[in-house]
């Protein structure tokens, strides 16, 4: 049972999606107004094909510094979920995420890897995106025999397995650089620039358009394999490139942001439960909601404590268990 017609969703969220990051622009701990990020827009607009211009200090701090920020929570919070609803559609498994299948830890490993000094000679976005393949490598060759419990339990093992591994890095890395390492595995948009927002936005946006159209082999996919195979579909196929593509994306983000879980976990369900998964508008109303909702956990990381700001992994990771436990005492009552 649905709560909401899918246009009606897409009609609340469209508006949330621009006024979410204009609000995460202006609150913070320097007073700016929505006056001032608009004629700081208009000013960077108009000038920016003039060498010799040189912004103010308030248009610094919104054009260099909270815009950037918005709009990197915005595409991190839209590419996760978006992962987290492949996820569940080609394993169908509702609990699946980025993390289940240690895409995460192995695009945290490949990252840590290269900020601690073992892969210098490699980006760090590549050096993720190497960990995150390696991970869906060998998850797809321990599952060859094409169950897909199986599937789910190895990538459980190479999950932990990958972390394990990366905790043994930075336990023999440099001290310095590993505080450095912890802060960012954490999760953080502090660092964000125009910059390093362009590989992920890009690739998230490239990889949502090419998963919006396999809207319709995907949810053939929930109903089974044998199901999807009568209706022309080619499983294994499609099961892997939604694979390779939802660990593009979450390497891309890992090495931009850090580690943010749960994020894939709760927004697939949320508007699962609002409109149901058959809609074709469901996959654009995950990402919208899934920005949205990352703007504002960031935002309240920065502002929940005075002159002092929270990681956003540990934000998502308190409101994610509360989340699975939910799920999982939904999930019995059904069983009863």
């Amino acid at each position: 049972m649905r709560l909401f017609n899918p246009h009606v969703l897409l009609a609340i969220l469209i508006p949330l999606a621009v006024i979410s990051p204009l609000v995460a622009i202006v609150l913070g701990t320097a007073n700016i107004s929505l006056t001032e990020v608009i004629g700081a827009i208009s000013r960077t607009v108009i000038n920016c094909f003039e060498p010799d211009y040189k912004m103010m200090l308030a248009d610094r701090i919104i054009i260099e510094l909270r815009m950037p920020r918005a709009l990197m929570a915005m595409v991190c919070g839209a590419g996760l979920a978006v992962s987290g609803s492949v996820l569940q559609s080609v394993t169908k498994n509702p609990l699946a995420d980025p993390y289940l299948f240690g895409i995460s830890a192995g695009a945290s490993l490949g990252a840590i890897l290269a900020l601690t000094g073992g892969l210098t000679f490699l980006p760090l976005p590549i050096c993720a995106f190497l960990g995150s393949l390696i991970a869906v490598a060998v998850v797809v060759v321990m599952a060859r025999d094409g169950q897909v419990e199986t599937l789910v339990l190895s990538g459980v093992a190479i999950s932990f397995l990958l972390s394990s591994i990366a905790n043994l890095v930075l336990y023999f890395g440099d001290p310095q650089a590993m505080q450095a390492v912890l802060f960012w595995s954490l999760g953080s948009f502090s660092r964000a620039t125009w910059d390093t927002l362009m590989v992920p936005g890009f690739i998230v946006l490239f990889a949502t358009i090419i998963i919006y159209q396999f809207q319709r082999p995907l949810q053939a996919l929930m109903a089974g394999d044998e199901s999807a195979h009568t209706q022309g579909v080619a499983v294994l196929p499609l099961r892997l490139g939604m694979l390779m593509l939802t660990a593009l994306m979450t390497s891309s983000l890992v090495a931009a942001c850090g580690g943010i879980g749960f994020v894939g976990l709760m927004v697939p369900h949320i508007v699962r439960m609002l409109i149901g998964s058959a809609s074709s508008s469901s996959l654009i109303a995950t990402a919208l909601l899934g920005g949205v909702l990352m703007v504002w956990v960031d935002l309240l990381a920065r502002l929940i404590l005075p002159s002092q700001e929270l990681p956003v992994g540990v934000m998502t990771a308190m409101l994610g268990s509360v989340f699975f436990i939910g799920l999982l005492v939904k999930r019995k009552q059904g069983i009863r």
